[in-house]
């Protein structure tokens, strides 16, 4: 049998802790890398899908995870993202005022506009650069945790890195009883 490596097939170095990642993780830990960021991406053992599991698998308040969510602005069909905390549900009127009308995105929009699963979605490297909103609560925080590209990936960052790493505005955007 041939034990050669195809050409085609990326080579890694069993090391390199990024070879462990799947793909889209690897992607976004190089991609944070690149950006100077230098906290590794960690995988979760269960699934972070939602806040309530990531935060219970990272040990912090569900206030922390700081979750991807996607809609589609209507008169474009550009993609909106809000990263939002955890412990907030999203007031789309509110994103609306900001951004334009807007819809929901379906899991093939989140998809093709992201590169991502719904999940997995991750602030920063998006096929298709949406228009971004931060969540003022964030900024009350020390540390946050946002998905990296995979359902069981996370990395740490603070508030201010997030902003600087998207280049967002930080708006209020929960939704309030």
């Amino acid at each position: 049998m041939d034990n050669e490596v195809s050409s085609s097939a990326p080579a890694f170095d069993a090391a390199d802790p990024l070879a462990a990642l799947p793909d889209a993780a690897r992607r976004v830990a190089l991609l944070l890398r690149d950006c100077g960021h230098r906290k590794p991406v960690v995988m979760l053992p269960a699934t972070g899908k939602t806040s309530a599991e990531a935060a219970a698998g990272l040990g912090c308040s569900v206030a922390q995870i700081a979750k991807s969510i996607l809609f589609r602005r209507c008169e474009d069909d550009r993609p909106v993202l809000v990263v939002a905390s955890g412990a907030n549900r999203v007031d789309e009127h509110k994103v609306a005022q900001q951004v334009g009308p807007i819809a929901r995105a379906d899991a093939k929009f989140v998809r093709e506009k992201t590169g991502y699963a719904i999940g997995g979605v991750c602030p920063i490297g998006h096929l298709t650069a949406p228009v971004t909103l931060i969540d003022a609560d964030l900024l009350a925080l020390d540390s946050l945790w946002a998905a990296a590209g995979h359902p069981h990936a996370v990395f740490n960052l603070s508030p201010q890195e997030l902003v600087a790493l998207t280049g967002a505005p930080v708006a209020d955007v929960a939704l309030r009883a």
